[in-house]
């Protein structure tokens, strides 16, 4: 079964909006074991959207095309799809009233051109799972199959999810189950995981079940996504559950969670099986540590709060750093035992460093200091982190969570 994906909307080809729907449905039908071979995106021009579909339909079995299906005049993807059909579109009635019952639900008034999202290609059926106004759609062109869905990511999905994955693999004549697991790591490169991999990887190659691939996720680490095949659940479950018992051997210490884990909620989970509470104090991350502990919820189980200490004054005043410069070790120990003993916490934590070129004081930019305080143990990682200001900064907050990981000797769970 082959595959390929339209983005339709002008904004995407002037750079206004990213196209993130096509990546994510990619990975939908990697993960279903169909074949996407080609993605394209076209403006809202009906003669170039026509096009676009008759080339995809001249080499896939199916093609998904994603937005243009909304009320206003270059919403135009039903009348495209319609054309390459061969057919005229016609009101769907009971879509009519869905959309009519959606705004009166909403107390809002309705006006008449929300009705176009209603009318069909002749033969087409509405995808069953209507989360917006604007419906999907299966369109038959022959042998061949045309999916359309709104650009809307969580209106996409549920239409992906629900409809659009079960009719490919059914009409791939696909009835085995497809399972994936997530390994969540830090601290390695791609490329040092590829070498630790090698071997697995070779020896999976070989037989092709299940499969290892890495995904990279910027400031969230890198992901070793695992994916099983097997006539059922339980067997899937089993492939998976061996293969990552043998991926975290292999990693080690470098494993920090698993699936939709973040570095913030498996430390979390960690102080608060150990009974600890945390205290933050940051200066060159400005109160994202805080920011992202806080975000987990029932953050306040461990989290006791945080100072924003960035300047040298407030760090004295309140932390009792000692005079002298403020980007080193003894800065951020002073820093993270500090505020562990201002907050009445069992753990303290900070951050201090350099994030740009005017606040270097001696330092290239990317110096960070990590403090981590448990009781009377005290101790300061140095790194060097990539990047903009923005990314130095973030980098230092998910390096601190994976410091005080260590430390606490925090396990994944899951």
């Amino acid at each position: 079964m082959r595959c390929e994906v339209i983005a339709i909307g002008t904004e995407l080809l002037l750079g206004q909006i990213v196209d993130t729907n096509s990546s994510w449905i990619g990975e939908q039908l990697a993960l279903a074991g169909i074949d996407c071979l080609h993605q394209s995106k076209v403006g809202d021009n009906l003669g170039r959207m026509v096009e676009s579909l008759r080339v995809a339909l001249g080499r896939a079995d199916a093609v998904i095309v994603c937005g243009g299906l909304g009320p206003t005049q270059d919403d135009i993807t039903r009348e495209a799809i319609a054309e390459v059909m061969g057919v005229d579109l016609v009101r769907d009635d009971a879509i009519a009233q869905r959309i009519r019952d959606r705004f009166a639900a909403r107390g809002r008034h309705m006006t008449e051109n929300n009705l176009r999202q209603a009318d069909v290609p002749r033969g087409a059926s509405p995808i069953p799972q209507m989360p917006g106004t604007a419906p999907g759609l299966v369109c038959p062109v022959g042998e061949r199959v045309v999916y359309a869905v709104p650009g809307v990511p969580w209106e996409m999905r549920q239409m992906m999810e629900g409809t659009i994955v079960p009719d490919l693999r059914r009409r791939a004549g696909d009835t085995g189950i497809i399972r994936s697991r997530v390994v969540r790591t830090w601290g390695l490169a791609e490329s040092a995981l590829a070498e630790i991999l090698a071997d697995r990887i070779t020896a999976l190659d070989a037989t092709g079940n299940p499969t290892i691939a890495f995904l990279a996720s910027g400031i969230e680490g890198l992901k070793v996504r695992l994916t099983a095949k097997a006539p059922d659940a339980a067997t899937a479950a089993r492939i998976l559950a061996e293969e990552e018992a043998r991926v975290c051997a292999l990693l080690g210490e470098a494993v920090f969670g698993f699936d939709d884990q973040t570095m913030e909620s498996v430390v979390l989970d960690g102080l608060v099986a150990r009974g600890l509470t945390v205290a933050v104090a940051e200066s060159v991350t400005g109160g994202m540590v805080a920011s992202r502990l806080a975000g987990i919820p029932g953050a306040s189980r461990a989290l006791r709060g945080g100072v924003v200490a960035y300047s040298s004054e407030v760090k004295r005043a309140l932390l009792g750093v000692p005079e002298g410069p403020v980007v080193t070790a003894d800065c951020a120990k002073a820093m993270a035992d500090g505020v562990r003993r201002l907050l009445g916490a069992d753990v303290g934590l900070a951050t201090t460093g350099v994030a740009g070129p005017d606040e270097q004081e001696g330092q290239p930019v990317g110096t960070v200091w990590l403090g981590v305080a448990v009781g009377d143990e005290v101790s300061a990682e140095h790194q060097r982190l990539p990047g903009d200001r923005e990314r130095i900064r973030q980098y230092a907050v998910i390096s601190l969570l994976s410091a005080l990981r260590r430390v606490l000797g925090i396990e994944p769970a899951g």
